[in-house]
């Protein structure tokens, strides 16, 4: 098998702080994938940094931190054949891995030169055709040293479903203040200078608005959330510099801009939500810039209709609980007998929900006896 083509990086330093690349796959043979596959890509990866330095590996796992990375969906077609979904033999993808810190992209540095030729998942295999970058090195000064004041307008293309987190709810709505406090977070984590958030914030929230979008709500499965409605489409955005009065905040926007095409947006990026792209003045409402975004097949209705259904029948067992405690426990019992029900093992389950083991089989065991009891209450 011949090896995989790769791309010059001469510019990808020991001092790369950001940097995205891009895998070309190729299925080879056909592969089915559940609903939820980019936890199997997001698992691929941690491995692939686990074994060889486990130390970064548990840190990017369970790091109380932002997450240092962020991964796309599979961007080609898959066939929906029942509840799973197919990529067929030498149907060929790309997929996107992008690292944030600077020591995750010396690991991917290296990974890169000595990279493994298969991706290897539990149902299939991929073969890695070809590597390029998609976005170039980086560090968090040159981003700030190469910003100046922003343009009057700006358009972002969010790419894969998109969504906030918004007092314990989800949040699918591209408000100027989150998105760039999405940003911000991870800048304030990763670059050399941190900024104050609430004054940066509430700058954002008096200088920058929409101007116009163009958007579509996509519902997804995402770990213990059940699902979330996210946004998929592009956003025009707006700077009314005349009531800025910070330069540095304004250098700070420019800069967080370029970072988004990096990190993306919102939650749960490390499972290829919130992918971002800036819109060059020359590309908005043109047929490249529609064609550039990335093809996302949405969880099947069947998944979600029966979390839906399975949650509003947990809930009548839980009306003495009440509150967000019963809402939540509903909504995992539901979210792990629905996904049970399509054919998941319990291990892979946990694994997605990042819950132990034995927990996640008890709920399935009292979810199962709960949906027995109120069986026979109706036959009553």
């Amino acid at each position: 098998m011949p090896s995989p083509k790769k791309p010059a990086i001469a510019k990808w330093t020991d001092d790369t702080e950001i940097v995205s690349i891009t895998l070309s796959l190729r299925a080879i043979a056909d592969i089915e994938l559940s609903p939820n596959y980019t936890t199997a890509f997001h698992a691929w990866f941690l491995h692939q940094v686990r074994d060889s330095d486990p130390q970064l590996s548990a840190y990017l796992h369970d790091g109380q931190s932002e997450k240092a990375f962020a991964i796309s969906p599979l961007n080609g077609k898959l066939e929906l054949i029942s509840n799973t979904f197919l990529a067929k033999a030498d149907s060929t993808y790309t997929w996107t891995i992008s690292a944030l810190s600077k020591p995750l992209c010396a690991w991917l540095q290296t990974w890169y030169s000595n990279h493994p030729e298969i991706i290897n998942l539990y149902k299939g295999n991929f073969a890695i055709e070809q590597i390029d970058i998609n976005q170039p090195p980086t560090t968090y000064n040159n981003l700030w040293s190469v910003s100046s004041n922003p343009e009057p307008r700006f358009t972002l293309a969010f790419l894969t479903p998109t969504c906030f987190r918004s007092k314990n709810h989800h949040l699918p709505l591209p408000i100027p203040t989150n998105i760039f406090h999405s940003y911000l977070r991870r800048w304030n984590d990763f670059a050399p200078e941190a900024f104050p958030q609430e004054d940066f914030l509430a700058w954002i929230e008096q200088v920058v608005y929409i101007t116009n979008y163009d958007l579509n709500c996509t519902k997804v499965a995402v770990a213990k959330q059940g699902y979330v409605t996210g946004f998929t489409g592009t956003v025009e955005f707006a700077v009314d510099l005349k009531a800025s009065q910070n330069s540095d905040f304004e250098r700070l926007l420019s800069a967080l801009i370029k970072l988004a095409n990096y990190c993306g947006t919102g939650h749960k990026t490390t499972f290829g939500l919130g992918q971002t792209r800036q819109i060059g003045k020359n590309e908005v409402g043109s047929e490249k810039s529609e064609k550039e975004a990335i093809t996302t097949t949405p969880i099947q209705e069947h998944l979600i209709k029966r979390i839906a259904e399975l949650t509003d029948l947990f809930l009548q067992t839980k009306k003495r609980q009440g509150g967000d405690r019963a809402q939540n426990t509903a909504t995992i019992w539901a979210t792990i007998l629905a996904r049970r029900e399509l054919g998941e093992s319990l291990k892979a389950i946990a694994i997605d929900l990042d819950m132990p083991y034995e927990t996640v089989r008890k709920y399935a065991q009292a979810a199962r006896k709960a949906i027995g009891a109120l069986e026979s209450n109706l036959r009553l």
